[in-house]
């Protein structure tokens, strides 16, 4: 496993001095792959054909048949060339970041969206990557060359054949989608709240919700262990009944293509009208954690008005000084819980906290709809917020009373 330590430019985050950490769990994270050894490499500036200079390339060569290894992981960025190039030099089977997360991913698929999403995006992937299985381009096949022209190269066919399987799961996915906006829209009539969970891989999503709801989803201690959405519903102390949605982890440099492919799972989110981001306060990267799980659901479109609770998981891996500077600063905080998921500690603070931002303050608006907005003057009534209607010319003018959540499911719709 190697880690490239290229020397970030202004505003870049630098390479913590524990990276190999994550590099080694996701490696980890798939249960065929054995991790024999680790190292971060620092670069200059990265060869464009290789990567690395052939001082290193040398070293690392012999370090690998040493050891009889048969797979490398880089934890980064790796061109299709240089992946090429470095397979040919070192003889082994080679992974970037991002093909390694779509191999986790793969394994941990288990519903037929998942299924489908997974292999989107492995696909897109694997189109920028076809010149590392053909060194010999120059190939061709079709045509005679006075009659049926040039031909098509293999790596052309490839491609083609590519784009052709990705329509096929494009629409299969269209289906698929179609049926959970279906049912998304069936619990819109049911009057329960929706509060996700999302957090950094591994984070205690998975255990937080089977310690609040009594399910029984996977929750180990890798990254990923969490793929498909699961709900469940559960009943705050008040009595209130809401719905509680698990999520797949984010990580930092997430693939674009799982973050295109997986936008459907993650649109649970965007219904949601409360999310608590949950955090493993006991990892030396938890700032820089949180940043990458902010980022991703920026990028998904979560309007800033939804209402957050950040939840600091894992307090009794913390030492006791840091505990105590915690829970000081958790006291000062309205929007801030700190809990154990695994003991319980703190999740009876945390429901009544959910209970207390959900009875938010209401707001007085007035809206006015077209005529063929019917749907939408449909879901005013269902959700008994409008305290004056008025038909206009164009259609109908209310006056509304409702939750800043109510408000933003009703831009959804």
């Amino acid at each position: 496993m190697i880690h490239p330590d290229i020397p970030s430019r202004e505003g870049q985050r630098h390479l913590p001095q524990f990276a190999l950490s994550e590099a080694v769990s996701l490696a980890a994270a798939l249960p065929h792959l054995q991790v024999i050894g680790e190292e971060i490499v620092k670069l200059r500036k990265p060869e464009p054909g290789k990567l690395f200079g052939q001082g290193k390339l040398a070293e690392i060569k012999e370090r690998l048949e040493a050891n009889e290894i048969d797979l490398v992981f880089i934890d980064g960025p790796v061109t299709p060339v240089q992946q090429r190039n470095l397979e040919k030099e070192w003889g082994v089977k080679l992974l970037d970041r991002t093909g390694l997360i779509l191999e986790i991913f793969a394994d941990r698929a288990r519903t037929r969206e998942g299924v489908l999403q997974v292999e989107l995006a492995a696909l897109s992937y694997q189109r920028t990557r076809l010149v590392r299985a053909w060194t010999h381009l120059e190939r061709q096949r079709g045509g005679l060359g006075f009659v049926g022209g040039p031909g098509e190269t293999q790596i052309e066919a490839d491609r083609r054949a590519i784009d052709e399987q990705i329509v096929r799961l494009r629409r299969q996915l269209v289906k698929v989608v179609k049926t959970r906006e279906l049912h998304r829209a069936a619990r819109r009539k049911v009057p329960f709240p929706i509060v996700a969970l999302v957090g950094y891989t591994n984070a205690g999503k998975s255990t937080l919700f089977n310690r609040v709801t009594g399910a029984e989803v996977l929750a180990k201690d890798m990254l990923f262990a969490t793929l498909d959405p699961t709900m469940r519903g559960l009943e705050l102390p008040t009595g209130r009944k809401v719905i509680l949605s698990d999520t797949v982890g984010f990580i930092s440099d997430l693939p674009t293509q799982l973050v295109a492919a997986f936008r459907a799972t993650l649109e649970e989110v965007l219904e949601a009208d409360l999310i608590l981001h949950v955090r493993d306060i006991s990892h030396p990267e938890t700032e820089e954690q949180a940043e990458d799980v902010n980022d991703i659901l920026a990028k998904l479109g979560v309007a800033k008005e939804v209402p957050l609770i950040e939840v600091w998981n894992k307090m009794d891996a913390v030492p006791p000084d840091q505990r105590r500077a915690l829970m000081v600063q958790e006291a000062r905080e309205p929007d801030l819980q700190a809990i154990s998921a695994l003991t319980g500690d703190g999740l009876d603070a945390l429901l009544t906290a959910i209970d207390e931002k959900l009875s938010e303050e209401r707001y007085q608006e007035e809206i006015t709809l077209r005529f063929a907005d019917g749907r939408k003057r449909a879901w005013l009534h269902e959700q008994n917020v409008i305290r004056g209607e008025t038909q206009t010319e164009e259609g109908w003018s209310f006056e509304v009373e409702w939750t800043g959540s109510q408000r933003n499911r009703f831009r959804a719709l």
